[in-house]
């Protein structure tokens, strides 16, 4: 028996069923490959700025303010990203809870796409609050009878409080020219503490309680940055090396 013969099935209602079996069929198969080129662009993408904060991270640990003196220059390449400097302070605290030294530090940062890389008084922070870790750990230790802070700080003359100011985006190259100089200095035996701004707290929180410090958070200077503020037990001279780097960035 023909088509045409079938009881109940017009000729006609039967073809504009299957014109529309392939219309939608079709339709299912682009919203489909829509979705995969979204996946696989948002892939790349994510791949991209993952490389750009991994050559950034490694450019911020080879600054190595505490070993370099003198002039010198690292260069990071990025896809895309953004680089710059934010203001940030590291503050020694005697028993009192008084501040005793203030060294204007500054974090430089770079961030493409969701990823952020921080230099921060000589550590490299990957990542945003709440999801932060440390690359490189900050040149700070603690022995029986002292307790020794390095202390990187970017500007020119940034331990009096001097600032560069400088951001760099957009494609292409960076270059991180420094100029490292070191002014050391040791105070009496004291139960200090030790306070670092900044917006990812995490990694900090857990370097300072793995040195043995009681940590807490709090905005010290009333600025809306807090600070993680370590406080070490019993009494310590304390050795305060700052690491004025000079720093210069230039496409």
């Amino acid at each position: 028996m023909t088509r045409e013969d079938a009881p109940g099935v017009p000729v006609r209602d039967s073809a504009q069923s299957h014109v529309v079996g392939v219309a939608l069929l079709l339709g299912v198969t682009v919203v489909a490959m829509a979705a995969v080129t979204a996946g696989v662009g948002s892939t790349v993408d994510s791949g991209v700025a993952r490389a750009d904060a991994d050559r950034a991270a490694d450019a911020f640990a080879d600054v190595d303010a505490v070993s370099r003196t003198g002039p010198g220059t690292e260069r990071v390449a990025f896809a895309d990203g953004h680089l710059s400097t934010v203001e940030r302070d590291v503050r020694v605290l005697d028993g009192d809870g008084d501040v005793v030294r203030r060294v204007r530090s500054d974090a430089l940062v770079f961030e493409a796409g969701d990823r952020r890389v921080a230099y921060l008084a000589g550590a490299v922070v990957r990542g945003n609050a709440g999801n932060a870790w440390l690359v490189e750990d900050p040149p700070i230790a603690v022995g029986e009878d002292d307790l020794l802070v390095g202390a990187p700080a970017l500007g020119p003359d940034a331990s009096s409080g001097a600032r560069g100011e400088y951001a760099v985006g957009g494609r292409g190259r960076a270059s991180l020219a420094v100029d490292v100089e070191h002014d050391r200095e040791t105070l009496p035996a004291d139960a200090y503490r030790l306070a670092v701004e900044t917006t990812t707290p995490g990694p900090w929180r857990r370097y300072f309680e793995s040195l043995g410090a009681t940590v807490d958070t709090r905005d010290v200077d009333g600025d809306g940055v807090e600070s993680v503020v370590a406080s070490f037990p019993g009494s310590r001279r304390l050795h305060l090396v700052v690491h004025a780097l000079d720093l210069e960035v230039a496409p």
